[in-house]
This record gives structure tokens, C-alpha cells and sequence, in this order.
């Protein structure tokens, strides 16, 4: 087991706990101040988030206090069980603003890369893996941290947003019933989505359990506003929504997000998505939103950017996923 991190400042460090996370969420809110990240947590999301049969908190997170025992860092190591070329692990952390500039973050980064080596080795030596870090555009400093520890910039993301006012009609797609998600078909989304993102850059086949807890089991799914396609009775198209407590609270408004959306391949190319999109955004107009957001690659492979844009949404943020990787372990 990778030890824990050595910090300066008389500063202590444990593994991170379900008990940390109001005091997480308490820091992000402090650094969103000049992260300006766009997101915002209360400390039942990040429950939701680290407390769940995927993550094992007490070995992959870490918390910082001071001497005080105000919590001054945080960092995580999460890494989903599946995976289609590189076994992908994601390292999480924030610093508050007013302890940065001290060598906290590279020396979490440190940790982070270290245990994200054991977990390769424990879980999947034979195939190659990826150390990914998300950067939003004004973490500037976060760029440098990364860069300096040898990760590369590796894909290019959009925050996309929209006020909900003037949504057009819902257009007609030849062949293609709209209807609002059912319970009873959420496996049958399951398999579509896994169906339809074979190609897209990182994804994964979600199994069952990583289906429910990171999308369809979140608190902040609304069905209601979630709009599935149909053609001959079956699924061939989604679009996934949420509304998330935390963010309304910050903005004063309920916002639809639109998390999953896909088509098979097949059904593509007959503007699916954007009938789809157009469903969803005038359900959420009629039950209270005030605007839609949504996140994309911006080197999607079936050109979803321009489809975001012709339904009137403007890129609101940007982010660059950083990596680094690591090769299979001899005799995995």
C-alpha cells in the first residue's frame, strides 16, 4: 500500500471518510470562487459520489487538516471496473485557494500517481492503463502542476448552455416514437448506451451496477424530463436528465442537465438527437427550468458539437483532460 503523502506546515493527512464530506464540499465551494469550474457540490453529492460499492474511500482518498483541523486538501484516486482499450483512472483533489502555492497539490499529484500504479498492478496488470486529470480553463495553476509531473494534454472539453426560452417544437422523426424513460426499460437504455458510445474516445461498457450508481440511481436523475426514441417497440435512442440541488442553490434557478445521450448507429443521421433534445428541453421548460446545460468532447466522433449548436447552445466553459500512461505490467 502507497504510504500517505508527507506535507509541510505541521499538516496532517488520513485517509479520506465519509465524515469528510461536508467539509469537502465547504472547500469546493471556497475554491469556486476563483476555479470557476461551473459545478457545484453539497456534501450528499459527494457522498453519493465516493460512498458506493466502486470506490474503496479509505484506501483511494486522502484529507488534509491543518492544525487547527480545518480541512485544507483533498484528493482521490477512482477508477471504474470497466473498460475497453486502457484501463482509465481518474485523480480527483482540491486545495483551498488560501493554502495554495505551498507544494500541497504535487505532492497529493504524487500520491495520486502512485497509487494509481498499485491500483493498475492490483486490478489489471495485462493491459495498459491511463492516468487522466480534468483541468477546467481558469485552473491555470492545476495545468502547470500536471504538466510538470509529466502528463500531456489529452482531449478537449465543452460546457454547453441554453436558456429555456423559445424551444421549438419537437420535430417529427419518420418511423420514431418520443416517450418519456420507464423504469422497466432501464436496462434496455443500458444496452444502448454501451451499443452506441463503441467508438467515442474512453468509453466503457457500463455494466449493471456502474449504470445505477453513476447514472440512472443518482439523486439528481429525473425521469420525468428523460426522453427515450423507439422504432418497431425497442430502444435506439436516449437522453438522460438531471437537476442537481447544489447547482440550483448557487444559481438561483433549477437547470436541466443533459448527461447521457446517444443513438445507435443505425438510427443516426435522421435527427434523432436532436427530436430527443428537443423533448427534453420542453419538459423541463414546463416543469420549471430556467435553462439546459450539457457537457461534450469537442472531438466527438459523430459530430455532436454542431448538433448542440444548431439547438441554440453556446459553449459556456472549457476543460483539457491531461494523462499520462502506463504501460501492462511484465507478467500481468
Amino acid at each position: 500500500m502507497v504510504a500517505l503523502p508527507v506535507l509541510p506546515e505541521d499538516l496532517s493527512v488520513a485517509p479520506l471518510t465519509p465524515a469528510d464530506a461536508a467539509d469537502a464540499a465547504a472547500l469546493l465551494a471556497e475554491a469556486e470562487k476563483v476555479d470557476d469550474t461551473g459545478e457545484h457540490w453539497s456534501a450528499e453529492d459527494l457522498t453519493e459520489w465516493w460512498v458506493n460499492d466502486l470506490v474503496d474511500l479509505g484506501r483511494d482518498g486522502v484529507a488534509v487538516r491543518d492544525p487547527a483541523g480545518a480541512l485544507v486538501a483533498w484528493a482521490t484516486v477512482l477508477a471504474l471496473p470497466t473498460f475497453r482499450d486502457a484501463f482509465r483512472i481518474d485523480l480527483e483533489a482540491r486545495v483551498h485557494p488560501a493554502w495554495r502555492g505551498r507544494g500541497i497539490g504535487r505532492a497529493l499529484l504524487a500520491w495520486q500517481v502512485a497509487r494509481g500504479g498499485e491500483i493498475h498492478a492490483d486490478r489489471h496488470p495485462a493491459s495498459p492503463a491511463v492516468l487522466g486529470v480534468s483541468v477546467p480553463a481558469a485552473m491555470t495553476s492545476l495545468g502547470g502542476v500536471v504538466r510538470r509531473a509529466g502528463f500531456r494534454p489529452e482531449r478537449w472539453y465543452r460546457t454547453m448552455a441554453r436558456p429555456l426560452s423559445g424551444v421549438p417544437a419537437v420535430p417529427g422523426v419518420d418511423g420514431m416514437e418520443l416517450v418519456p424513460f420507464s423504469w422497466n426499460r432501464d436496462e434496455e437504455v443500458r444496452q444502448a448506451h454501451n451499443a452506441s458510445f463503441t467508438e467515442h474516445h474512453g468509453s466503457a461498457e457500463r455494466d449493471a451496477a456502474t449504470w445505477r450508481t453513476l447514472f440512472t440511481g443518482q439523486r439528481a436523475f429525473r425521469p420525468d424530463l428523460s426522453v427515450l426514441a423507439l422504432a418497431d417497440g425497442a430502444v435506439v435512442g436516449y437522453a438522460l436528465a438531471y437537476v442537481y440541488e447544489a447547482d440550483s442553490r448557487a444559481r438561483g434557478h433549477d437547470e436541466v442537465h443533459l448527461g447521457q445521450i446517444g443513438v445507435l448507429p443505425a438510427a443516426r443521421g435522421r435527427g434523432v438527437a436532436s427530436a430527443l433534445i428537443t423533448a427534453v428541453l420542453r419538459a423541463a421548460a414546463a416543469a420549471g427550468c430556467r435553462t439546459a446545460g450539457l457537457d461534450v468532447d469537442s472531438g466527438n466522433v459523430t459530430g455532436a458539437p454542431g448538433v448542440y449548436e444548431r439547438l441554440g447552445f453556446r459553449t459556456t466553459r472549457t476543460q483539457v483532460s491531461w494523462s499520462t500512461s502506463l504501460p501492462a505490467v511484465a507478467g500481468g
